[in-house]
């Protein structure tokens, strides 16, 4: 497994205000301090305008230019934004992420299912796979902690929800940047 990518995207949290109010009332996840996920709706990319520069650190495969090989180039990109998440991602690890990578910045916090063709995490954004995963299955931060029930989630949302197209996944393990490790 090579080297994660890395992503800045903004928080989701409390902190957001209403939104966050409307959706935790439309989610039914009371339990969550955050959402720390891919999906582009609830933590959209920081970078939402490519430049030239931008060009020869990101990832250019797979509609991923969101996403960036270079650590130190996304964090001078994005050192004036406030209320962003640093993350560093895996895409479809064969196994327990949490060993595959390690940098003492970052924390491991678990696992997303993003759907392949819109971005959205089936965990937290598609109104729940009752047959897949129950709310509570997830993390506070909207996450499952565990690979293999990352992978046997992904099977069920497969084999239950196979006309769905939120169901159709790629799995991502997620860590992120501790709090003034960026400086």
């Amino acid at each position: 497994m090579g080297m994660p990518y890395f992503i800045a995207v903004e928080k989701f949290s409390p902190h957001s205000g209403q939104a966050w109010q409307e959706y935790i009332a439309w989610s039914g996840l009371n339990h969550l301090r955050e959402v720390v996920s891919l999906d582009i709706l609830l933590c959209a990319p920081v970078v939402d305008e490519l430049t030239a520069e931008d060009w020869n650190y990101n990832v250019q495969e797979n509609y991923l230019t969101d996403y960036f090989h270079d650590l130190d180039y996304l964090l001078r990109r994005v050192d004036t934004f406030d209320h962003i998440n640093i993350l560093a991602v895996l895409l479809n690890p064969e196994s327990d992420a949490r060993y595959l990578w390690a940098d003492e910045r970052f924390e491991f916090l678990g696992y997303d299912l993003i759907e392949r063709t819109t971005g959205v995490s089936a965990l937290t954004n598609c109104g729940g796979f009752d047959q897949a995963f129950a709310n509570d299955d997830l993390s506070p931060v909207g996450l499952l902690t565990a690979y293999d029930d990352a992978c046997k989630v992904q099977n069920l949302l497969k084999m239950h929800y196979p006309d769905d197209p939120h169901a159709d996944c790629d799995l991502w393990a997620i860590w992120r940047m501790n709090r003034g490790s960026a400086t």
